[in-house]
């Protein structure tokens, strides 16, 4: 996105604030809430909660640039993390005036920028960088016990970006996207000829490995980075190329714990289209319609999970961030420029919101009604 993804960061609160008011494009009034890192036009980074429509509800200051935010299973956290390589997170409590903790990694780990939450809420897990060992881990907080840290388990790859739950409780999904980095090098990419990027699925009690899925030949340089789950129960990924992006294989795939990844095969080929790079990905409430954000190509496409058909688009400048939206098979895409647009590709219809002097950051989390 336009917002300077080479600032490092390190997140902390610095005040709370409310109010905004967001210019409303579209006919229908929107139900939906969501939350979202950000940034203002003086520089100021903000997390902030905004309706469909372009309203903000509340907006939360931060000292530097936030990534993604993780909900608990009840609706009322919300963990916001420092997009690598930064160490803060900061824990929000969705019904409460003041945030309810500051929180960091251990002085030998970093952020990724994505977690999850155990089923009873109980436990955080973040996917972190071990950069001495240049090893991936999940390290676990008590969510309880003030988000104290207490433990860590591998991720059996490299780099270790997103992280999902899957439907029976009890294993986590994790994108191994595959490139070593190191806080004295700030943001490079050390071994990007030797990647070997990888989709873990791990015991969250025991934190066995349960399956580990490497890419095809010639898919090395193929980084998986997001991850959303269909309403089959089916991993959806959305990767970077990290080669020539003329050169661009597909960039959306599909897993299972028994079943290797595997890229879809669209009529067109997109993978150059869509400039080698997905921001993010994201099913829809009902999980059957999947979408995937191309915020260098300023488009995201939506795909219907069960026949694996590109089934529309949305054509949006420097759009990233994907959620579920009020009303089955619908999507909310948000972009750097401040644009809310909520998708019903299986009715091709669209509704926009503006919020003047927003820049929305890569990733939209949609808060329950």
């Amino acid at each position: 996105m336009v917002i300077d993804r080479r600032l490092l960061l390190e997140l902390g609160v610095a005040a709370l604030v409310s109010g905004g008011a967001g210019a409303a494009l579209g006919s229908e009034p929107a139900r939906d809430r969501y939350v979202s890192a950000a940034r203002r036009p003086d520089g100021r980074y903000v997390l902030v909660i905004v309706t469909g429509d372009g309203r903000i509800e509340r907006e939360i200051a931060i000292e530097a640039r936030g990534h993604d935010i993780a909900l608990s299973p009840d609706g009322r956290l919300a963990v916001a993390f420092a997009r690598r390589p930064g160490t803060l997170a900061l824990a929000l409590d969705l019904l409460a005036a003041e945030p309810k903790a500051i929180f960091s990694a251990p002085h030998d780990r970093h952020f990724y920028g994505h977690g999850t939450f155990s089923p009873d809420g109980r436990l955080l897990y973040a996917t972190e960088n071990d950069f001495e060992a240049a090893r991936g881990v999940l390290g676990i907080y008590d969510v309880g016990a003030g988000f104290a840290r207490v433990g860590e388990v591998d991720t059996h790859g490299v780099g270790p970006h997103d992280v999902v739950l899957l439907g029976d409780g009890r294993t986590l999904c994790v994108a191994n996207g595959g490139i070593e980095t190191h806080p004295a090098s700030g943001r490079a990419k050390l071994n990007v000829g030797s990647m070997r990027p990888s989709l873990a699925f791990i015991d969250r009690e025991s934190g066995d490995l349960r399956a580990r899925h490497e890419l095809g030949r010639g898919l090395n340089q193929l980084s998986i980075r997001h991850l959303c789950a269909d309403a089959a129960g089916r991993v959806w990924l959305g990767c970077q190329w990290e080669g020539e992006t003329s050169q661009s294989p597909e960039l959306v795939g599909i897993a299972r714990l028994d079943a290797p990844v595997r890229l879809i095969a669209p009529a067109a080929p997109l993978g150059v289209a869509l400039k080698g790079y997905i921001g993010a990905v994201a099913a829809s409430r009902d999980g059957r319609v999947v979408a995937a954000s191309a915020p260098r190509a300023g488009r995201a496409i939506y795909l219907d999970a069960a026949s694996e058909r590109v089934i529309g688009e949305t054509i949006l400048p420097d759009c990233c961030g994907l959620a579920p939206a009020d009303g089955a098979s619908t999507i909310a895409v948000s972009s750097g420029l401040g644009a809310i647009r909520r998708a019903r590709p299986t009715a091709a219809g669209e509704d926009s919101a503006l919020v003047p002097g927003l820049a929305f950051d890569n990733h939209l989390r949609r808060l329950p009604a």
